[in-house]
């Protein structure tokens, strides 16, 4: 994977991205054929979301305190 993102513009974006592609997985699943692994993928990509957040949240926080 790559580097830490430190600037908030990059963060942003980041997020966006990730958001988007949960959104093209969800778009993408066939509601009649999906399963509780389609529902365990979502739940991954948006845990890796929250967590990122936070670490973007803790980075912020940071900033602000310089």
């Amino acid at each position: 994977m790559g580097g830490a993102i430190h600037d908030k513009k990059e963060q942003m974006k980041y997020l966006q991205n990730r958001l988007d592609m949960v959104l093209t997985v969800l778009d993408s699943m066939d509601p009649e054929q999906a399963g509780v692994e389609e529902i365990d993928s979502l739940l991954k990509m948006l845990d890796d979301i929250e967590l990122k957040c936070k670490q973007f949240r803790i980075d912020w926080s940071e900033q602000g305190a310089n």
